[in-house]
């Protein structure tokens, strides 16, 4: 790990995100956390986020030994996040240091953003500053959460939860979707894109998407649905229907919304209609003023069904987004 003194200085009014390590971390995340927010992005030409690890102790033991974590900034460090991602581990039961609970909710107390990978929902919850809140953790340990903080309204069969200033993600592949969702809210879906094309992974898996719980294998896998996935990608802008992407994949619809079900935790339609929504997006980020024009060439007909959808799934009109994320934003 890098040491602190080597790290850049922070550029001046750039997004602060700060994670927390603590005793017995998970890699995983710390690892997604690393490579969403942390590294640099030569490709979109600008630093989106200031990044450091701060931790309580000078060396910090990794879950089950793997590594010692050293070399990077003190606790207080927390105290000066726009977004803190708290520690999470797999020992749920074990308290957490009350130097830890208590930057939690320093930072919770001034606004900054908080987020919790996987059972960082825990270290949240323990801090108290979820009461009365929307979160979600891994469904494993759905039942032991509730049972420790039943004034927490948790969503156990989601990916991840956006509650405004406090998100959580329900297990370690989540805090991917989470962290992309985190870019697309501060940045805009091209910059979220070129993130996930850069780590390789889906650019846009919904929050609202179930976790993949356990069960039993099939004895003949479904086919994949990347080949029609890709072809949908590529015709937007025509009057797809559910039929038609059924035929594509030469498969009955029926059997099209089991295989969604199971390998997306979604439906065909609003896996299409994300897509869409997603493109349109994009399109004025590039610069089509036209909302017309932007809603047919996404596929969502009207500019009145482009406002009620980005209003629904973005809490902001076509209007706002584009004096957001458009080329002549600041």
């Amino acid at each position: 790990m890098t040491k602190e003194s080597s790290q850049p200085a922070p550029s001046a009014g750039v997004h602060r995100v700060v994670v927390i390590v603590d005793e017995n971390s998970n890699p995983f995340e710390l690892g997604c956390a690393t490579e969403v927010f942390g590294l640099r992005r030569p490709e979109i030409g600008r630093d989106l986020y200031d990044f450091r690890l701060c931790s309580p102790e000078p060396r910090t033991l990794m879950r089950d030994g793997f590594f010692t974590l050293t070399g990077v900034a003190g606790l207080e460090a927390a105290d000066a996040a726009d977004t803190l991602i708290v520690p999470n581990r797999p020992d749920t039961d074990t308290p957490h240091r009350p130097a830890v609970l208590d930057a939690v909710r320093r930072a919770h107390a001034r606004g900054a953003r908080l987020v919790g990978f996987c059972s960082g929902a825990f270290t949240l919850a323990e801090a108290g500053v979820l009461d009365g809140r929307r979160a979600t953790a891994h469904w494993q340990w759905a039942d032991s959460f509730r049972a420790r903080f039943p004034s927490v309204h948790l969503a156990s069969d989601v990916l991840f939860v956006d509650d405004g200033d406090i998100l959580t993600a329900a297990g370690s592949a989540a805090a991917l979707d989470l962290g992309l969702h985190v870019v697309r809210r501060d940045h805009g879906a091209e910059v979220a894109n070129s993130v996930s094309r850069r780590l390789v992974f889906a650019a846009h898996r919904d929050g609202g998407q179930r976790q993949f719980v356990e069960r039993p294998m099939p004895d003949l896998p479904d086919q994949s649905l990347a080949p029609v996935l890709a072809w949908a990608q590529e015709h937007l802008d025509t009057p797809l229907t559910v039929p038609d992407l059924a035929a594509r994949a030469a498969v009955s619809p029926a059997t099209l919304h089991r295989r969604f079900r199971e390998q997306l935790g979604t439906t065909p339609l609003t896996w299409l209609t994300g897509e869409r929504l997603a493109l349109a997006c994009r399109l004025i980020e590039r610069g089509e003023l036209r909302f017309e024009t932007v809603a047919r060439r996404s596929g969502l007909g009207t500019a009145a069904n482009l406002r009620a959808l980005m209003r629904r799934e973005t809490g902001i009109t076509p209007s706002a987004y584009k004096a957001r994320f458009g080329p002549q934003a600041p």
